[in-house]
């Protein structure tokens, strides 16, 4: 049995990060970086459909595809070999919780589209990932200098259960268009619904006017 010591030492450690969430959140409000609806964390909630998959880098391609000139396959060692940024971004679920100031590592998306050779007509992305899932994005959104393909997350190599090897990053947007374990970007003329954006979810998904759900 835990003694009234250990108990105490717990009531006191919750109660002081408590107040600590509470004082970056407010911080964080005032400097207009909360958006509406949303509360800060001091962790990183786990949030997925599906299992976590399996990585092996020997098989392991990313592809460009749809609305290109020729189709593109990149092994992770050719992809990671391209020159890399860091974004520091906040990042926001469209469950209502919000983690500030993460410093993220990969390759530039529009770093990858000069080697895509993109059709005129392309306008729209649709992300592509283990197990059938999909996120759509317009193709301005994913040119934008923050939008990264990452595999390091604040100095360590992304955990498997967020992503690794390869999660894009769109800070703008809610963060399920963050794709975890993306495999390839497909281009396209008209937009089309994701996996999510067919069940229910907002086509966009701009946290700062609360597009969370389809109107």
């Amino acid at each position: 049995m835990r003694s009234r010591m250990d108990v105490r030492q717990t009531t006191k450690m919750i109660f002081e990060n408590t107040n600590q969430r509470k004082q970056k959140e407010n911080e964080m409000r005032l400097a207009g970086r909360l958006p509406p609806g949303q509360s800060l964390t001091l962790k990183w909630p786990v949030l997925h459909t599906g299992a976590i998959p399996g990585f092996d880098p020997s098989r392991w391609q990313f592809r460009l595809m749809g609305l290109v000139e020729e189709g593109l396959s990149l092994s992770f060692q050719e992809l990671t070999a391209l020159p890399h940024i860091e974004v520091k971004a906040d990042f926001h679920c469209v469950t209502r919780w919000s983690k500030f100031d993460n410093i993220w590592e990969g390759v530039a998306c529009r770093e990858i589209m000069q080697l895509a050779r993109l059709k005129p007509e392309a306008q729209y992305v649709m992300v592509r990932a283990e197990h059938g899932y999909t996120a759509n994005l317009p193709l301005k959104d994913l040119l934008q200098p923050d939008v990264l393909l990452a595999w390091r997350h604040n100095g360590e190599d992304l955990a498997p259960e967020h992503g690794w090897p390869l999660r894009l990053v769109v800070p703008k947007l809610y963060a399920w268009k963050s794709v975890k374990w993306v495999r390839a970007l497909e281009f396209m003329e008209h937009d089309r619904p994701g996996f999510w954006e067919r069940n229910g979810y907002h086509l966009y998904g701009d946290p700062w006017q609360e597009q969370r759900y389809s109107p």
